[in-house]
Order: C-alpha cells, then sequence, then structure tokens
C-alpha cells in the first residue's frame, strides 16, 4: 500500500515560528514570542505531559524574572525561597555563599520548584495567550530555503508538513534529528561516574532554606551529596554513586533505605521519585543555521551543579525571542539572528568551562587530581584562603554579552572578567541591568525596573550636567536615536524609574551619562548624552545593523 501524502495546514497566510518541543525551554520561548506578537506553533513528539519527577528544580532569579513578565508569578509564590548555600567537607562546614543582587529586585535569588508544576504553569499561561501545542507530532526531518522552515513530523494520523518562518529546536539532548539535518557537531565528555537522585519527603527542620553540599560525608565516603529544599517538605538528594550502580539491587536490598537513613536518621519519610542519571558536557558547534536555531540541551549539555541547564535554556529562549521579533517586524535584518549563535554559543562554552571544572573537581581522574583535592578540602577547614580552590558549584548567573558585535564599548566601564564566586559583574556594557523598584505614574502596572525594560530598547539618562538643561538633553537622544531605528525605543530620566536611588547606587553614573538597554534588559551601550552620533551608532549597533556615516542614519 502507498503510504499517505503528507499533510500541509490549511491556514498560511501567516507563517509561524515552528517551536520544536513543549519542554520548559520551549514553552518560554513561545510565550515570549506571542507576547511580542509572533504567531507561533509548538509541537511535541509525545502523546502529552509527562509530569514525571523533580527534574530541574533550581530556578534563578532572572529566569523568574522573565517568567514573571509572562505572568508566571505563581511560580515565585510556589517555589521554595533560598539564598544560602553552604559546604562541607566531613563534619566541618567549610564556607556559605549568599547570593548577590546587584540591585534592588524584590525577587528572590532562587526558588526551587519541580520542573513538571513549572510546566503546569507554563501550559496554563500557553493555553491563555492561544498558543496551541501540537502533541503527537514527532519530529523527523527539517529543511529551509530562502523563504522558511519547512518541518516533517510523524503524526498518529500520519506524516504533516508544517510551514515557519523559522524553527526554534527546544527538543532537548535526545533532539539530534535537527542536528543531524544541520549537520552540526554535538561532541563532548561524558562521566563515567553516576548520581542517584531521590526526592523524599520528610520533616527535616532549618534545612528548609538552603542548599548543603557535603564532599566526603562519613554516609558516603569518598564521594559527594547535594541536598536541596522543595516545598510540601520534599527534599532532593543527589548521591555520587560508582559507575556500576544498580538501583533496583540498591532498592530491593534495603541499602536504599539506609542511604537515606545515614542522612535524616529516624525521620519518618516517602520517596516521591527516584532515579539514576550519567552527566554529559557537549556544546554543538553552531546554534543558528539560517532560519533554524537551537536552545536548551537541543544544543549544549552541562552538569548540574550549578543549576546551569534550564536556567541557560531561558535566557536562550530569550535572547532568540526577541530577535526573530525584531526580524519580522523588519527592524532588523537576518544578520541579527548571526548574534544569537555567537552571544548564546559563548554562554553555552562558559557553561561547560565551570561545570566541568566542578565535575573534575568532584570526580578527579588521576591520583595527582586526587591528592589534591584532599590536600584542598583539608586546607580549607581551617584557612579560608582556600576557600575559592574548593568547587562545589558556581550557581547560575545571567551571562555577560560584553564581547558581542552588538554591544558598543566604553572605556571607562570595561568588563573585569568572570567576578569571584559569590558576587555580580559591576554593571558595564553587556551585563544585564540590576533590577529596582519602580513608581511611574502612568505606568502603575509596573512595580519593577525589568518588565519596563522588555518593551523595547531603551535609553535611560542621567542627570544632566551643570548648565544643561536635562529635558533638552533627553529630547536630542531621544531623537537621535529614534533617527536610527524604526524599532520601539523610549528615553527616560534615570530619576524617572529609580524613585528609591537604588539604580543610582548600582550604576554609579557620570552626568549626562546615556544607558543603552535591549529588550532583554543587557546594557547595549554607555555613552556620552551630548555625543549623539555615538547614540545613533550605538543604536544601530544593538540592532546589528552595520556602521554608517552620521548622514546615512535609517537603516535601509
Amino acid at each position: 500500500m502507498r503510504p499517505p501524502a503528507p499533510r500541509t495546514p490549511a491556514d498560511t497566510a501567516t507563517d509561524p515560528v515552528l517551536v520544536l518541543g513543549a519542554g520548559p525551554v520551549g514553552q518560554t520561548a513561545a510565550l515570549l514570542l506571542a507576547r511580542r506578537g509572533v504567531p507561533v506553533l509548538v509541537v511535541d513528539g509525545r502523546p502529552e505531559r509527562d509530569a514525571v519527577g523533580s527534574k530541574a528544580i533550581c530556578q534563578q532569579r532572572d529566569v523568574l524574572d522573565v517568567w514573571d513578565w509572562l505572568g508566571g508569578g505563581s511560580i515565585i509564590e510556589e517555589g521554595l525561597t533560598w539564598d544560602t548555600a553552604r559546604t562541607f567537607y566531613r563534619g566541618h562546614e567549610l564556607f556559605s555563599v549568599h547570593l548577590p543582587d546587584p540591585g534592588a529586585s524584590s525577587l528572590p535569588s532562587f526558588v526551587n520548584l519541580s520542573q513538571s508544576r513549572t510546566e503546569q504553569v507554563l501550559d496554563d499561561l500557553l493555553a491563555r495567550a492561544g498558543v496551541h501545542v501540537s502533541w503527537g507530532h514527532e519530529v523527523t526531518g527539517i529543511e529551509q530555503d530562502a523563504d522558511g522552515v519547512t518541518v516533517e513530523c510523524a503524526t498518529p494520523g500520519g506524516p504533516v508538513r508544517l510551514r515557519g518562518s523559522h524553527a526554534l529546536s527546544c527538543m532537548g539532548a535526545h533532539g539530534g534529528v535537527v542536528r543531524k539535518a544541520l549537520g552540526l557537531d554535538f561532541s563532548g565528555t561524558s562521566f563515567d561516574d553516576r548520581f542517584l537522585i531521590c526526592d523524599i519527603r520528610a520533616d527535616l527542620g532549618d534545612w528548609e532554606r538552603e542548599r548543603r553540599f557535603y564532599f566526603d560525608p562519613e554516609w558516603n565516603p569518598g564521594r559527594q551529596v547535594l541536598i536541596h529544599p522543595c516545598p510540601d517538605s520534599v527534599f532532593r538528594i543527589d548521591w555520587q554513586v560508582p559507575s556500576d550502580f544498580d538501583l533496583e539491587t540498591e532498592e530491593s536490598s534495603g541499602r536504599l533505605d539506609a542511604r537515606i537513613r545515614q542522612i535524616i536518621g529516624d525521620t519518618p519519610y516517602e520517596i516521591v521519585w527516584h532515579s539514576v542519571y550519567r552527566f554529559h558536557t557537549r556544546v554543538t558547534d553552531r546554534m543558528r543555521s539560517g532560519r533554524i536555531l537551537l536552545a536548551g540541551d537541543n544544543a549544549h549539555l552541562v552538569a548540574p551543579f550549578g543549576a546551569r541547564g534550564l536556567n541557560s535554556g531561558v535566557q536562550d529562549a530569550e535572547n532568540a525571542a526577541w530577535k526573530l521579533a525584531y526580524v519580522r517586524n523588519g527592524w532588523a535584518g537576518e544578520e541579527l539572528l548571526e548574534s544569537y549563535h555567537t552571544e548564546r554559543h559563548a554562554a553555552a562554552l562558559e557553561n561547560a568551562d565551570v561545570t566541568s571544572a566542578t565535575m573534575r573537581f568532584l570526580v578527579p581522574q588521576d591520583d595527582a587530581a586526587r591528592e589534591r583535592r584532599v590536600s584542598v578540602l583539608e586546607q580549607a577547614v581551617t584557612d579560608a584562603l582556600a576557600h575559592p580552590h574548593v568547587d562545589s558549584g558556581r550557581l547560575a548567573e545571567p551571562f555577560w554579552y560584553t564581547d558581542s558585535a552588538l554591544t558598543t564599548a566604553c572605556p571607562e566601564r570595561p568588563f573585569g572578567g568572570r567576578p569571584p564566586r559569590g558576587r555580580a559583574p559591576a554593571p558595564c556594557p553587556g551585563v544585564i541591568m540590576p533590577d529596582v523598584p519602580l513608581a511611574l505614574a502612568d505606568r502603575p502596572d509596573l512595580p519593577r525596573l525589568r518588565p519596563l525594560l522588555r518593551e523595547g530598547l531603551t535609553l535611560l539618562v542621567g542627570a544632566a550636567a551643570e548648565g544643561t538643561d536635562v529635558e533638552l538633553l533627553r529630547a536630542a537622544v531621544h531623537a537621535a536615536a529614534t533617527e536610527a531605528t524604526p524599532a520601539p525605543l523610549t528615553t527616560f530620566h534615570m530619576a524617572d524609574v529609580d524613585p528609591t536611588g537604588a539604580l543610582h547606587s548600582a550604576l554609579a553614573p557620570e552626568p549626562g551619562q546615556v544607558w543603552l538597554v535591549r529588550p532583554d534588559a543587557h546594557v547595549a551601550a554607555v555613552v556620552p548624552g551630548t555625543d549623539l552620533d555615538a547614540v545613533r551608532a550605538a543604536v544601530r549597533t544593538t540592532l546589528g545593523h552595520p556602521a554608517a556615516d552620521t548622514a546615512d542614519t535609517v537603516p535601509a
């Protein structure tokens, strides 16, 4: 019998962006695109949502900020808030890290909430936004041409061909069909040691507000244990276990119960979920190929120590969404999408470098590395100078686009490199703008600065130098900026968006200085407000337009 001919959707008047994969990264991307007015279709090969286990539980402040802007504030409300990470060696607490806030955000540093619950919240938001998710659509092929992307799917009703202007692949680690179709490499490292993960429900008292990391505890000698609190008295416990670990045997023999009892004692408990993982570090060589972008685990895999998986995937989604929206609206050319690759690939490599260093410390690969680790840990018991060398995971943070082609460097505000653990970089071009309370008389719906910044390009003009009229300065800056782009752009006095002075304290702006901020809240440029040519050039640079003479500032 001849196979049925592929079907094509009837409504192709306006091609959507195709989001492949309905995990948290795909959900977030779809919501961000819809929020920016872009039609979107989400497809997923599973027959329905499979809410199993805690999986990715640690949601960082700047990711919570994205979800809050999309209406997902319940993730913050339901999540268990924590802001302290403690590290132990055997019976000694070595140090604790209190997570930084460079501004005065009302959002917590981290919350812990199961991935399945986060997905439920995002599903509700998708339904409210009118975004359709096509379940049971397994992607089997993808191709592109000058006008768009065609995705082939296998469905229970037969093959389907979907057409979109672009595609964003968020299919996770197993979405190799897209990487293969594009000829992308996904090489890297796999670690032999396994990690046993158990979600248990128990009353553990004061453990409920902090993350605890144990090196070489007596109940897992020579290896590590990580404990994270979750809502409803659930605790996520990760044990490093040998490569030949067998969960079924561990459970049937009673050793799993003994393993848990060594940590919690006689406290009653129940196992909510458990699994065994092997960790990988892999980064694709390209995150953009023409009209197709890769995001999240489909583009990069890292060990979970530091919570850099889901959090970096959401930042991929935000970076991709505003750029796709600007390209589709004609505010930028297709070349803006290349900056998605350069910016987020650099972020992926940074995450791989950070987490690989952690894994090398956790799982030494030779005798010399093992001896060095023991020496560092022993020294750290009594010598605080050794603490920076103890690697229990550098917690997730927004990447800094200081080397991006979209960023205009400021010689007076250079980037100082990766800051020490537990600190944020000083504000400068490429770094995310600190969040602060907001009080605009005509926008009572905006209690914080970040949601305002996400509405388009934003220019924040500092106090004028002596003898300069601040209103004239603001008007001149706005006029120069709007000459350079048709994209949405607003200009504010810095004092108007900083009722508490927290932003001024964080930025320490020079008189008359202008801070240009991208729609993902990253600082794009810091330039003198009196240099209108510099303002025009910075705006064009932010949107990926080539440099132009001042007489030719309007993009084609």
